[in-house]
């Protein structure tokens, strides 16, 4: 089956910085990928790789079949990709509703399974009603009652089979909510399987995560 996410041998410059160093990452339908590793790490850059937001410099990005690879956000988005950026990025001029409403459109295949009335906090992202949603930092400078509320989303949007690659400075709560993770060291990949093993190898976070 066509993977929902493929993305091979990506690099990625910030001007002399080669922050993204031959990445690749495959995300199926209906799959938790956590996405770890020390700040500066590349975390951000790849989310913004996958997005078009961040330009390759070599390598492929491709979702449900369909090559991305320098295209314009937007055809990331239409294939059926929601984003959350590190420090949301909202309208500041614009109310919470019409945030959501500005960004409110169907799914692919013009599914409507997230409405207004059943949003909150990660709102216009799943208001595109997407197939696939990345999450960087979604719960950062956040209050705890709201930052468990949002794990409670995430856990539900599992549940319900949406597809996720989730960035979060809590690595606990990341094993805990999805089937596999990759951990990033200076832009290239160190670790890829499974999060239940890697939750049970405390010498292995020491030294990718530090901790």
């Amino acid at each position: 089956m066509t993977p929902l996410l493929d993305a091979h041998d990506l690099h990625t410059y910030y001007g002399e910085s080669h922050v993204l160093d031959g990445v690749s990452l495959t995300i199926r339908a209906g799959e938790a990928v956590g996405l770890l590793g020390r700040n500066g790490m590349g975390k951000t850059t790849l989310m913004r790789t996958l997005m078009s937001q961040a330009r390759a410099a070599r390598g492929r990005v491709r979702v449900r079949g369909v090559t991305c690879t320098g295209a314009p956000p937007h055809t990331v988005a239409r294939q059926g990709v929601g984003y959350v950026p590190e420090g949301r990025g909202v309208f500041p001029k614009l109310s919470v509703r019409e945030n959501l409403v500005m960004a409110a459109r169907p799914g692919v295949g013009g599914r409507r399974d997230w409405t207004l009335e059943k949003v909150l906090d990660v709102g216009r992202a799943l208001l595109t009603n997407p197939d696939l949603l990345l999450l960087d930092e979604a719960t950062e400078g956040l209050a705890p009652l709201v930052v468990d509320e949002i794990w409670r989303v995430i856990a539900s949007l599992r549940d319900a089979g949406m597809a996720s690659l989730i960035v979060d400075r809590n690595y606990r709560l990341v094993l805990a909510h999805t089937d596999r993770c990759v951990v990033l060291e200076k832009g290239r990949i160190v670790f890829a399987g499974s999060s239940p093993l890697l939750e049970r190898r405390p010498v292995r976070l020491a030294r990718y995560l530090g901790v």
